[in-house]
């Protein structure tokens, strides 16, 4: 077999398990849209995918870039190197939580006013997040060891158990909002636990501190947070801005046109999951030939990622009639931006890569907050001229500006022949 012999089967037998995974995961928070939707007011909505806008932004800043950092420095260390690598890396995370804590507990009033979440239930915010981390930091470990089929289990009994607990606190026990939030707090930080102790098992924790480690950690993550807040500015500001400028139940109306629109998150980002590992050990060897496959093939990627958007868009009424009550069915006017913008979000991972294995991952924080700053204008804009349907206009727009620049600095950093596709292999 040549060593240029294109995608080579085992990167498609990842990606069809994660494929497979990823879609079984995310069919149960589908499934439990039909039940959210019809006990849940677009009001009391609101305010839980308020909780999950913040949760996900305190978990991109406690977690400080260690799932990329883990997933780099795994192909150049042995595994006591990696463990204690590993160790180092929740000791952080444990301290940021602390600082996020009581930051919390000093701006208690203003981030209740501006997010809807009572006070007295933002401590649920630290623990789902923190929870998340090393959940998430162990689904890492088994997949750069190549193990989708045990990433898959962990991950759908995680789901699993969230959407009973849904079931049962808003059914039976009538919890409304409280029991959605509730459920995914106690599953998160049930599975991060389980993880931790599963990775303790496993020889994939040395408990000793290590300065040089630290300073790894540090150095790679540190300027990832500037990047990952400004994504997930992108991602969320859009909820924010709605739910400032139009109301909390538009907000809830909206978050149901963005979950359809996460379809399309759900197929890139499974894709990705088995697309990194395969594209660094093929970068290490630094094979022209292969580097055409790989552009070659980025391009195809790019084209199908957006005929699914459209074709979600397409099926999108019939969606929401089985998917979502009767007070949602206003929801399918964001889906078609929605769609693209995770589409060209999908583009954008193909090629920042490359940035994270050149390592100089402080281009991302330039990127990004350029991104996020035009998000916030562009759709404070389209929000007062378009309404609602604004946010999701500015986020596709968002998304497309960060891919071009993404695209443009990952080929000054590591040069692919993105225009040159006709070399041959020496």
């Amino acid at each position: 077999m040549s060593k240029g012999n294109g995608i080579k089967s085992s990167l498609f037998g990842s990606a069809g398990i994660y494929m497979i995974t990823q879609v079984l995961n995310a069919s149960i928070p589908f499934l439990l849209l039909p039940v959210i939707t019809r006990y849940l007011s677009p009001e009391e909505f609101g305010i839980y995918s308020m909780f999950k806008v913040v949760s996900g932004l305190v978990f991109s800043i406690i977690g400080i870039g260690i799932n990329g950092a883990i997933t780099r420095v795994y192909y150049d260390k042995n595994k006591g190197e990696l463990a204690r690598y590993i160790a180092n890396s929740f000791l952080l995370v444990t301290i940021n939580s602390i600082l996020m804590y009581l930051v919390f507990g000093l701006f208690t009033d203003f981030i209740s006013d501006k997010t809807y979440i009572p006070n007295n239930w933002l401590w649920t915010v630290i623990l789902v997040s923190y929870g998340k981390v090393i959940f998430q930091a162990t689904l890492v470990i088994w997949q750069v060891e190549n193990k989708p089929f045990t990433y898959g289990a962990f991950q759908i009994l995680q789901t699993t158990l969230n959407f009973t607990l849904n079931l049962w606190f808003i059914i039976s026990l009538n919890l409304n909002w409280t029991g959605a939030i509730l459920a995914e707090t106690i599953a998160f930080f049930g599975f991060g636990i389980l993880g931790f102790f599963f990775l303790l098992k496993n020889k994939w924790l040395k408990f000793k501190i290590s300065i040089q480690d630290i300073k790894h950690i540090i150095s790679y993550g540190s300027p990832l947070i500037p990047h990952v807040v400004g994504m997930y500015v992108i991602t969320a500001s859009d909820r924010f801005l709605i739910t400032a400028l139009v109301g909390i139940s538009e907000t809830g109306l909206y978050t149901v046109g963005y979950q359809i629109g996460m379809i399309i998150m759900i197929l890139q980002d499974s894709f990705n999951k088995a697309w990194v590992p395969w594209l660094f050990s093929k970068l290490k060897q630094n094979n022209d030939f292969l580097k055409i496959k790989i552009v070659k093939f980025t391009y195809i990627y790019f084209v199908i990622i957006i005929l699914a958007a459209l074709i979600l868009y397409a099926l999108s009424p019939i969606i929401l009639q089985i998917m979502a009550g009767p007070a949602y069915q206003n929801a399918s006017q964001f889906i078609l931006w929605l769609g693209l913008g995770y589409a060209f979000n999908g583009m954008y991972k193909m090629v920042t890569n490359y940035i994270f294995f050149d390592g100089r991952t402080y281009y991302l924080a330039t990127i990004t907050f350029i991104t996020a700053v035009i998000n916030i204008l562009i759709s404070y804009a389209l929000i007062k001229l378009n309404g609602p349907i604004g946010a999701a206009q500015g986020t596709a727009i968002s998304y497309l500006i960060s891919f071009f620049l993404t695209w443009y600095f990952s080929n000054v950093l590591y040069k692919m022949p993105w225009f040159n596709l006709s070399q041959k292999n020496n």
